[in-house]
């Protein structure tokens, strides 16, 4: 397929997930996460987007189907990881959203509305069911002392 310039654009797999940070994710153990990212996923034609706040991940992943389609599978056996919801898969004909990014740190200071979309917009009871929960927590720790 070719894009308004002529130019040939690849078919293009992406993931879109969430899930839990375990307590013991703190800044040092997120740099190595963001640093192991750059080392690696250039040579497997991965690029995405890495949010983190309020101890929740959500990632974009874009590249080839087999290599995202891995790297995922590895994400959601990793120990640093719990409550996985896959939320997007999908292969397009477009150009990379985040080319020159072979992964990007956003620090997100509220990550409550990117849950509340994704839980709408889930079709699986029980993905549906873990963010509602995940939110719940989330409303509870930045809510409660605040309330005081």
């Amino acid at each position: 397929m070719q894009n308004d310039e002529g130019q040939t654009v690849k078919s293009l797999h992406n993931i879109v997930y969430c899930s839990r940070a375990v307590h013991s994710v703190d800044k040092e153990a997120l740099e190595k996460i963001i640093t192991t990212a750059r080392h690696h996923n250039p040579r497997f034609g991965i690029t995405g987007l890495l949010v983190f706040g309020s101890g929740v991940f959500f990632q974009w992943l874009e590249g080839p189907k087999d290599n995202v389609t891995s790297l995922f599978k590895m994400i959601s056996a990793d120990a640093r990881h719990s409550d996985v919801v896959l939320l997007t898969q999908e292969d397009e004909f477009r150009e990379r959203l985040f080319p020159n990014w072979d992964m990007e740190l956003v620090e997100a200071e509220d990550i409550s509305a990117v849950l509340e979309d994704a839980m709408h917009e889930a079709t699986d009871p029980r993905q549906k069911d873990t963010l509602s929960n995940m939110l719940r927590e989330l409303n509870k720790s930045a809510l409660g002392p605040h309330n005081n």
